[in-house]
């Protein structure tokens, strides 16, 4: 039987459509992948969308870029979107709200959980890499001072911290930090800035410290330093994607597809992705195809 698409007045489609429906011929579904506003989650979300559309042949809807974490965690559990990148830690702590944070293994079981009991979402299995905050300074001033972990830091006087939104508001960022390293002597308020700005706002010497994170395209600079978090104030927080459960049961095989890339990227893999993307002004688009023809 050939199924085809009827054009024309609105009564003729809506009986063609009725009538390919009675006949088995419906349409096929689409998907609409969002992610968060920033790189790693934009090429995160187009390698999704790709690999849908290339195991499954399904038209994706792209609504990348969306906004923070709240905005995208509310769009997949009201239906705007299918599907999006989310991480472990900020998961546990920011969206279930617990106060502290469990070994990685312990926090996906009760994160799967909450979130099918909850919100009828799937937790997927981890992709791979985990992004986790870290506090960031010139090697010069590390040398210096001889500085390579946080106690060590939090010990010198004059510090001036440059992050972005999320690190202030989340309960796993700036909160999770003082918590852990209560005598940081900082000279000023912490200054909230765009992303793409805490690196040249560091190297110019408008701050002397940015929360960066451990898969930043600009941390393999050998010119910059990753203090070492020696009192974990940081959560454990692996990438996985999250999808609406009646999604999964309507799109037979996309389950399968999105498992098909867990464990596939590593920590290099994500920075070199997003170094792609913020050093060399690839599109998420280009990167994510280039890392698809890599992954059976």
């Amino acid at each position: 039987m050939v199924c085809f698409r009827a054009k024309g007045h609105r009564a003729l489609g809506a009986v063609v459509a009725f009538s390919l429906a009675a006949a088995g011929c419906s349409p096929k579904p689409h998907i609409i992948v969002g992610s968060k506003n920033t790189t790693e989650s934009a090429i995160l979300g187009e390698i999704a969308a790709q690999q849908i559309e290339r195991r499954l042949g399904l038209r994706v809807e792209r609504r990348l870029q969306l906004g923070g974490t709240l905005m995208a965690y509310q769009a997949v559990r009201e239906a705007q979107i299918d599907l999006y990148p989310e991480y472990l830690g900020t998961a546990y702590m920011t969206l279930l709200h617990h106060a502290n944070f469990e070994p990685a293994d312990a926090m996906t079981n009760e994160v799967r959980s909450e979130f099918a009991t909850l919100q009828q979402l799937r937790w997927m299995t981890s992709l791979g890499f985990e992004n986790r905050f870290a506090m960031v300074v010139l090697k010069g001033k590390a040398a210096t001072e001889h500085l390579e972990t946080l106690s060590e830091a939090m010990k010198q006087p004059g510090w001036k911290l440059g992050c972005g939104f999320e690190f202030l508001e989340r309960p796993d960022g700036f909160r999770a930090f003082l918590a852990a390293y209560p005598d940081m002597q900082f000279t000023a308020a912490p200054e909230s800035m765009e992303l793409a700005a805490l690196y040249p706002a560091l190297r110019k010497g408008d701050v002397n410290v940015v929360s960066g994170s451990t898969t930043d395209a600009s941390i393999s600079d050998p010119g910059l330093v990753v203090l070492q978090d020696d009192k974990n104030a940081f959560p454990p927080n692996p990438a996985s994607y999250v999808a609406r459960f009646d999604t999964l049961r309507r799109v037979p095989g996309l389950e399968m597809a999105l498992d098909a890339l867990s464990g596939k990227i590593s920590d290099d893999a994500m920075r070199n992705m997003n170094a792609e993307v913020d050093l060399r002004h690839r599109t998420p688009a280009q990167v994510a195809a280039e890392f698809l023809k890599t992954t059976p």
